[in-house]
């Protein structure tokens, strides 16, 4: 407070009158400033770890059940899981420009992705042979422990520079990918993996680039954990719980598959 400081109280030249006018002053901008700051939420009504596990739990139930959905219905309606894909493209895009949460949109989003993930288990399982699906779920439950480990040790945090480098990569992959699927559908490349199948020193590229891939969709996983950590820390809305959950699902589910597809490119 500006009465609190050394400066003020050596000023004894001040009037009575002029010391009462900057008293008002000095009240009515402290009064501003109060009314501008945010209100907190109560108690009870802010985010924490554990209700966001348990949404997280319920969310992810959601998406195995549509998960057995898809897997059962892949031969018999291929059309199911393709179309639940692009729902789900349409969802994720729902929710990321959003500005509030909308745990209807989030838990629709599992669902509906849930159904894709396990048509195009499927898919794999039976074009690359039996036991692929087991061996990405269980790569996949390896680097989100070990992540989660990790940031829960402290080990790695998330930080200004990493962000920026992860944001430009992410660029960088997604130009990649969609140049790599033009080349393919319009049949500049007889492999089915496009520039992925291509070998550098007798290595697929696309096994190089999953590497990278996995390594991007753990710092994903950094930064979603940091944003819960910061919510609580903060005491946040209790509603941007679901934005945690949504964040650590769309992680989870691009390295099931990235990790789906470099084991196939190792088989093929």
């Amino acid at each position: 407070m500006a009465l609190d400081n050394p400066a003020f109280s050596r000023n004894s030249a001040f009037s009575a009158q002029g010391g009462v006018a900057a008293a008002q002053d000095i009240s009515a901008q402290q009064l501003q400033e109060m009314y501008n700051q945010p209100a907190t939420p109560p108690a009870g009504e802010t985010m924490s770890v554990e209700t966001t596990v348990q949404k997280s739990a319920v969310s992810f139930g959601l998406l195995l059940v549509g998960a057995a959905l898809g897997w059962v219905t892949t031969e018999s309606m291929p059309f199911l899981w393709i179309g639940a894909g692009l729902v789900g493209f349409v969802l994720a895009l729902v929710n990321i420009f959003k500005k509030e949460p909308s745990p209807a949109l989030i838990l629709a989003y599992a669902g509906v992705q849930g159904v894709f993930v396990g048509g195009i288990s499927a898919w794999y399982e039976m074009t690359y042979g039996g036991g692929i699906v087991a061996q990405a779920v269980i790569a996949t439950l390896v680097v989100v422990g070990v992540t989660l480990a990790l940031f829960a040790s402290g080990k790695i945090r998330a930080s200004k520079k990493a962000t920026k480098i992860f944001l430009i990569a992410m660029v960088g992959y997604a130009v990649f990918s969609l140049v790599n699927l033009g080349l393919i559908l319009f049949g500049v490349t007889d492999d089915p993996w496009g520039l992925r199948g291509a070998e550098i020193m007798g290595i697929p590229f696309g096994l190089i680039l999953g590497v990278l891939v996995v390594i991007m969709a753990a710092y994903s996983l950094v930064l979603d954990f940091d944003f819960i950590q910061q919510g609580v820390r903060n005491r946040a809305p209790k509603k941007y719980e679901w934005s945690g959950v949504f964040g650590i699902m769309v992680t989870v589910i691009w390295l099931y598959l990235e990790i789906l597809r470099m084991l196939a490119i190792a088989r093929d």
